[in-house]
C-alpha cells in the first residue's frame, strides 16, 4: 500500500497506464475464473449470471464499433446511438439487478424485479440526474477499485478478527487525505511527457478525475485542468488506488485460494489472452483499451453480487455487535 503510494506520488500517470495495461487484463481473467468457482456469490441460479454477461455486451457494443469506425446503415446507427446514450442506464440496472440476485431465487420475482429496476432507473435519470451521472462515472471506477477493495478488506478482517487487516483499511482510509495534504513541493516531482499526457487523455479517465474534482469543489471557474494542483492530487489518488486494487488481489492467491481454481488448461488461456493483450497496448494503448473494453467491463458486472454480498454481510456483522 505504501509502495503504491511513493510511486503514484512521482509518476501518477505512467504508474495508472501501466497498471491498468499491465496488472488490469490478468486481473480481470484470473477473478472472472474464481467468480464462476464461487458461482458468483449468488442465490439465484448461476446461469442468471448470463443476464449480466448481455448487459456488458450491450455495453460494449457502442465504443468497439465506433472504434472500428464500420460503415452502418441509418437503422443500425440508430441503434448504436441509443445503446451508447444509455450506457449509465445499463450500468446502473446491473449493479441493481445483481443486488436482487444475491436475496432472490424465483425467476418469476427476478423478472419482475428487471421491470422496477427499469422504473427506478428511469426515475433516477429524469428526478436524480447529478447523482445519476456521478454513480454511472464513479462505480465502475473509483468505487469498484477504492471503495469496495476496502469494504471486502474491512470484511475480511473482521470476519478472520485480524488487527493488521483492521489497521490497514484505516490507513487505506486515510490515503484520500494524506494525498490532499501533499505540499506543493512534492507535486512537482511529476513531470510526464506530452506522449504520455495524450496517451491518459486517450483513456478517457480525464473525465473520472473532473467530476471528482468537481464533486469535491475543486474546480476553478468550472474548469479542470489534468497537469494542475488538484489535477495531480487526483491523478495520484487514482494512480494508487488502480495499483493497490490490482496488487491487493494478487497478494490474496493463499488467503481466498483464487490460484487453486486455475488448471493447466485455464492456466494455458488466461496466460494466453493475458500475454496478447499486452502486445495490444503495446501496438496501440488506446486499441488496447478498445480491445479490453469488454473483458474489463465483465469482470467489474460479474464483481457486483460479490460486492453486494460484502456490504450485506458487513452490516449483518454490525447489527450483531
Amino acid at each position: 500500500m505504501i509502495v503504491s503510494l511513493i510511486i503514484a506520488i512521482i509518476i501518477p500517470f505512467e504508474l495508472f497506464l501501466f497498471s491498468y495495461a499491465v496488472l488490469g487484463p490478468l486481473h480481470y481473467l484470473t477473478e472472472i475464473n474464481w467468480l464462476k468457482n464461487k458461482n458468483y456469490f449468488m442465490q439465484a441460479n448461476i446461469k442468471y449470471a448470463l443476464i449480466l454477461l448481455a448487459f456488458t455486451i450491450l455495453i460494449s457494443i457502442a465504443p468497439i464499433i465506433n472504434f472500428l469506425d464500420f460503415d452502418l446503415n441509418i437503422t443500425s446507427q440508430r441503434i448504436l446511438d441509443l445503446l451508447s446514450r444509455n450506457s449509465g442506464t445499463l450500468l446502473l440496472s446491473a449493479f441493481l439487478f445483481s443486488i436482487g440476485l444475491l436475496f432472490y431465487k424465483s425467476k418469476k420475482t427476478l423478472l419482475s424485479l428487471l421491470v422496477v429496476i427499469g422504473i427506478v432507473v428511469f426515475l433516477a435519470t429524469k428526478f436524480l440526474q447529478d447523482l445519476f451521472l456521478y454513480i454511472v462515472v464513479f462505480l465502475p471506477t473509483i468505487i469498484h477499485v477504492y471503495l469496495f477493495t476496502l469494504l471486502f478488506i474491512l470484511f475480511g478482517s473482521i470476519k478472520s478478527k485480524s488487527k493488521t487487516g483492521i489497521y490497514s483499511v484505516l490507513v487505506l482510509a486515510a490515503i484520500p487525505f494524506v494525498i490532499s495534504f501533499l505540499p506543493r513541493e512534492l507535486l512537482t516531482l511529476t513531470k510526464p511527457s506530452i506522449e504520455t499526457i495524450d496517451t491518459f487523455l486517450s483513456s478517457n479517465f480525464a473525465t473520472v478525475s473532473a467530476n471528482i474534482a468537481k464533486l469535491s469543489g475543486s474546480l476553478e471557474n468550472d474548469n479542470f485542468a489534468v497537469i494542475s494542483e488538484i489535477g495531480i492530487k487526483i491523478q495520484i489518488f487514482i494512480a494508487f488506488a488502480y495499483t493497490y486494487h490490482y496488487l491487493n488481489w494478487f497478494s490474496k492467491t493463499s488467503i481466498i485460494g483464487w490460484g487453486k481454481t486455475i488448471s493447466k488448461q485455464k492456466l494455458f488461456w488466461i496466460l494466453f489472452i493475458y500475454i496478447l493483450s499486452i502486445g495490444i497496448y503495446l501496438y496501440d494503448y488506446k486499441t488496447g483499451l478498445i480491445a479490453l473494453f469488454f473483458l474489463s467491463y465483465l469482470h467489474v458486472f460479474l464483481e457486483f453480487p460479490l460486492n453486494a454480498f460484502t456490504i450485506k454481510s458487513l452490516i449483518g456483522m454490525i447489527k450483531k455487535n
